[in-house]
């Protein structure tokens, strides 16, 4: 034990939470899967595919970076896009490091208070990152830097910058015992994964017909059974759009289900029997309580 007159030994190693932030498809996905290694958010071209916070944990060096992937920061405009601004605003509260992730095409991003429809900037230390720097010229990069000192830029895809960008993290993070045991890469579960898989399956497959219509629940998982037995339902707001998701004799739906199942077993390491459904829950996305069903509340305290 220390004596009276000696101060407390910190801790050894550095640990914390990372919220990444930032308009819809600004890669916010694309780097947590980069980051942590593996594919543990979907990712999607089209907006809003992220809707609930997605949990991926690096450890590394006595480091140990615990990331949310948010969603999109938009204006809401019905009862789904306030539940996921109140996830974000919730995961900005929670950080200890937040990661304000940016399109490097859309040119000088706002400030993040602004961006995140908040009175005043989040407390945490606050890194502004600028996505897809590979995809814009040396002119335009130059011009970034001056407008946006000390920004950093990076490209997810490829993994430009990230070695780079997370050294800067662990860094910044305080010294901490570490959260969670160092094998962890998530602290949600397969159940959510797996919804997550299938939902993103059905985006890919349905193109724009029906992505921001679909939810997924997993009504069953049996981990027990050979093939593991999950029964998924994915729910549209409309009869109309229940038929173009199952398709002409059953065929869009077996495609989705093929597709999906490929992914979850890659998840799971085993073989995979996906019992998969669509059914019709009205106006899902203006619904408060339909809401909770699927694990979204409108509410949370701001950062």
């Amino acid at each position: 034990m220390p004596t009276p007159n000696e101060p407390p030994t910190e801790p050894p190693t550095r640990a914390g939470i990372v919220t990444v932030v930032g308009r819809p498809n600004a890669g916010k996905s694309t780097l947590l899967n980069r980051v942590v290694g593996e594919k543990l958010a979907i990712t999607s071209p089209k907006p809003q595919s992220t809707r609930d916070r997605v949990v991926g944990i690096r450890t590394e060096n006595g480091v140990q970076m615990v990331f949310f992937d948010t969603p999109g920061l938009l204006e809401p405009r019905y009862a789904l896009h306030a539940a996921m601004r109140a996830t974000a605003h919730e995961a900005l509260r929670d950080a200890d490091v937040i990661v304000y992730l940016a399109d490097a095409q859309d040119g000088p991003p706002p400030p993040l208070a602004e961006a995140a429809g908040l009175p005043a900037a989040p407390s945490a230390p606050t890194l502004t990152v600028l996505n897809k720097f590979d995809a814009i010229d040396d002119a335009r990069r130059a011009s970034l830097t001056a407008s946006v000192p000390g920004a950093l830029f990076v490209s997810a895809l490829a993994g430009d910058g990230v070695d780079a960008l997370v050294q800067r993290i662990g860094g910044m993070l305080p010294r901490s015992p570490l959260l969670y045991p160092e094998d962890d890469i998530s602290t949600q579960s397969v159940r959510f994964f797996t919804a997550e898989l299938v939902r993103e399956t059905a985006l890919e497959q349905l193109g724009d017909e029906v992505p921001y219509s679909l939810a997924c629940e997993i009504d069953e998982f049996r981990e027990s059974a050979s093939p593991v037995y999950i029964r998924a339902v994915l729910y549209v707001e409309r009869e109309s759009q229940k038929g173009i998701v199952i398709g002409a004799k059953g065929a869009r739906l077996r495609d989705i289900g093929r597709a999906a199942r490929a992914k979850v077993e890659q998840l799971v390491g085993a073989a995979v029997y996906l019992d998969l459904w669509v059914k019709v829950l009205p106006n899902w996305r203006r619904d408060e309580r339909a809401l909770r069903r699927f694990g979204y509340s409108t509410t949370a305290r701001r950062p």
